[in-house]
């Protein structure tokens, strides 16, 4: 996930004479409250694109109104489009190799045996975007374990955005997006679909379950996982947000279990009394977190 994509071209026309620092601010500061976004000065311009793009499909009088709307938390639909513009989902299949390589290596060779025998193994993808990263964590489970799907083993998939887990759960990819899939994965694993589009088969989609999460929010699941992996969504977040969600996510793994994060954060604060590094932006849950 990044925080507002690349304006179209009648973007770039949009004046900001009309959008006040202090309607800015508002707009930050309900971003950070409701979602953990932290959105910087310099965004301005491309926040005020968007939401004068949202106040004309809402039908709304002016940005001002469309605020109070999302401030009083009844507005749904214009709740979804509003997270809708001001992230963009960058993803892709097998990103940052040396993660499923360490997941494989540490957690599924030296499992097998137990989860042949019906041990469970639970994986978490904490901003999942539109599948790719649940979808390779899935192909590199049956790689080594085929008869997966049929064993306790799941993966929890999640996003903010609706519209995203819609495609996610739609599981349809053009050629140019399946490019990072292993030869021997895309033959094993893909099928085609249409209109020249391929879709995982039904043993990788049998593993996952996507479901909406708000990271800042609740979170109904009580785990515990042996893996999560949460890439490059943190970095959007200010520091207390980040450090929050770095101590979360430890309560949530069990010990010896593996946190995965995007290759420009770093787990930092009370979180580091749970989890030491393990390799290239991977930490583990320590055994005993008091020694």
């Amino acid at each position: 996930m990044t925080l507002t994509a690349p304006r179209p071209p009648g973007d770039q026309d949009r004046s900001d004479a009309d959008f006040s620092d202090a309607e800015f601010r508002r707009v930050a500061a309900f971003a950070q409250r409701a979602y953990g976004l932290a959105l910087q000065e310099n965004k301005k311009q491309v926040v005020h694109s968007r939401l004068a793009r949202l106040v004309q499909d809402f039908r709304c009088p002016d940005i001002a109104t469309f605020c109070s709307w999302l401030e009083s938390g009844n507005c749904q639909a214009e709740l979804e489009a509003f997270i809708s513009a001001l992230t963009t989902n960058v993803t892709s299949f097998f990103r940052e190799s040396h993660h499923f390589d360490i997941f494989a290596e540490e957690l599924l060779k030296p499992g097998l045996s137990g989860l042949r025998a019906g041990q469970r193994l639970r994986v978490w993808s904490a901003g999942c975007s539109t599948g790719q990263e649940p979808c390779s964590v899935a192909m590199r489970i049956l790689d080594l374990i085929p008869e997966a799907a049929k064993l306790n083993i799941r993966i929890l998939a999640t996003d903010i955005d609706p519209a995203i887990i819609a495609k996610a759960r739609a599981a349809t990819y053009p050629e140019e997006e399946i490019r990072g899939i292993p030869p021997a994965f895309r033959k094993s694993f893909l099928q085609p679909g249409s209109g020249g589009k391929f879709m995982p088969d039904a043993r990788v989609s049998s593993l996952i379950r996507y479901a909406e999460l708000n990271l800042v929010g609740d979170w109904p699941m009580r785990g515990p996982f042996d893996a999560i992996f949460c890439r490059n969504v943190a970095i959007y977040f200010d520091k207390p947000t980040q450090a929050r969600l770095w101590s979360r996510f430890a309560a949530l793994l069990r010990p010896g279990g593996l946190l995965f994060i995007g290759h420009s954060e770093r787990v930092a604060g009370p979180a580091l009394e749970e989890l030491l590094s393990a390799g290239i932006t991977t930490y583990r849950r320590i055994q005993d977190p008091k020694r």
